[in-house]
């Protein structure tokens, strides 16, 4: 009888617990969401950069080229990005809750799946079901401060969306260095349904439901509303901008640990510290914009994108002559920062176009800018060989470069907006 009432006591508070709105819960209770949620965040970050260190590994193992196994974070780029033109929509519609806990626990079930195959076919498909199960979590995380806090509250913690989410790729790299060394390339994804099912618990037990309203799902209101945020040209550009800014960053991501085990002749560990030393650097970017918050939005980023031009310009001229690894990360690192700084600047100022609407445009946001980062990741991978500094500084040009037109597009069309709207006060 002991044992029957334990059991329906758990089974209530879990009943209760799923259906428990956060907004009506006391700020201890908040306080505890808030700090699983800032542990979600990275979790995109460890998807994809947590198996970086073992690219040339896992092309060896199974026997396939460089590309086949870029492609597999492709996929998961793909996949990612394209389910978030929709995961909002649903999200919106049936809250956030449920598809979180559904979505962590298929992100457990497909790392275990990767583990036990050795075809890269088949890791592909699974990244691309993983690439599904990261979007329905990063939306519903996304729209979680919009959801539970008031609008200053909400930009205060937004402004550190993209500094905590930076310890993915800061922390995924270095770690998966040392799994690969002391290990293989599946101890990767033995971490990643680790920390899924970790995650799983804690929403389980301690989160809740955030939603403010629960939205019908219309798909002719839904087209209706990604027209209208898709007209709205400062939002676009915005976005182009943050998947270009993201797409300097993947860079190294993509052709790094290939040149630094082939042509400078490390292993996974090294690879696994020159990622992390990168990961420090979007970091910084990322404080960096929050110190210089209150500073004119144009300026700053048209001097962080022109320095940005400057320094990969010295490192292609530099690359020529002292091919070295010191060199490459130490002007990759301030590259990075530069980057990190123009990204944090333009999320910002991109989340908070809809609050309405939060979870499709974050769906839409995070959607467009992954398809942009997979397209040129695609070409970056697909550009030839990348061999030594001189090359890798030569990518670094071939992204930077659309990047600053962006800005200085995007910068433009705000000033011919707010030149308009003078004309009309006056």
């Amino acid at each position: 009888m002991k044992g029957e009432a334990i059991i329906t006591t758990y089974t209530f508070y879990l009943f209760l617990l799923l259906f428990m709105h956060l907004r009506s819960a006391s700020e201890k209770q908040k306080k505890i969401a808030t700090i699983i949620t800032f542990f979600t965040i990275p979790l995109s970050g460890f998807m994809t950069d947590v198996y970086l260190p073992s690219f040339p590994s896992m092309a060896r193992d199974l026997s396939v080229s460089e590309t086949s196994i870029q492609l597999t974070l492709t996929c998961f780029f793909l996949s990612y990005g394209f389910a978030q033109l929709f995961v909002g929509s649903i999200l919106d519609s049936l809250g956030r809750y449920k598809p979180l806990l559904i979505s962590l626990a298929v992100l457990f079930v497909s790392s275990l799946a990767i583990t036990f195959t050795d075809q890269v076919w088949l890791i592909s498909f699974w990244r691309v079901v993983q690439g599904i199960g990261t979007a329905f979590v990063v939306v519903a995380k996304r729209a979680y401060f919009v959801d539970v806090y008031d609008a200053e509250r909400r930009k205060h913690y937004l402004s550190y969306f993209t500094i905590v989410w930076s310890c993915g790729p800061i922390i995924a790299p270095f770690l998966g260095g040392y799994l690969e060394e002391l290990f293989h390339w599946q101890a990767n994804f033995y971490f990643l349904a680790v920390y899924a099912a970790l995650l799983f618990g804690a929403e389980a037990i301690f989160s809740g439901e955030t939603i403010r309203v629960v939205k019908k799902f219309n798909l002719k209101k839904t087209v209706k509303l990604y027209r209208v945020m898709l007209r709205n040209k400062a939002f676009v550009l915005g976005i182009l901008i943050l998947g270009l800014a993201y797409s300097v960053v993947m860079v190294f991501n993509i052709a790094g640990p290939f040149v630094v085990e082939k042509h400078f002749n490390f292993n996974a560990v090294v690879i696994g510290y020159c990622t992390l030393i990168l990961g420090i650097s979007w970091m910084i970017g990322g404080i960096l914009s929050k110190r210089f918050n209150f500073y004119s939005f144009p300026i700053k980023n048209k001097f962080a994108v022109i320095t940005q031009l400057v320094l990969i310009s010295i490192l292609v001229i530099l690359g020529i002559y002292f091919d070295t690894l010191y060199l490459l990360i130490a002007f990759a690192f301030l590259i990075h920062i530069c980057s990190g700084f123009i990204f944090t600047n333009y999320f910002t100022n991109n989340m908070i176009y809809y609050p309405s609407n939060a979870g499709i445009a974050g769906g839409l946001i995070g959607g467009l800018l992954y398809i942009i980062t997979s397209f040129s990741s695609f070409v970056i991978s697909s550009s030839g060989e990348i061999i030594d500094t001189k090359d890798m500084a030569l990518r670094y040009l071939l992204i930077s470069i659309p990047l600053a037109i962006a800005i200085f597009y995007a910068l433009y069309v705000q000033f011919k907006r707010i030149k308009r709207r003078n004309l009309v006060i006056g």
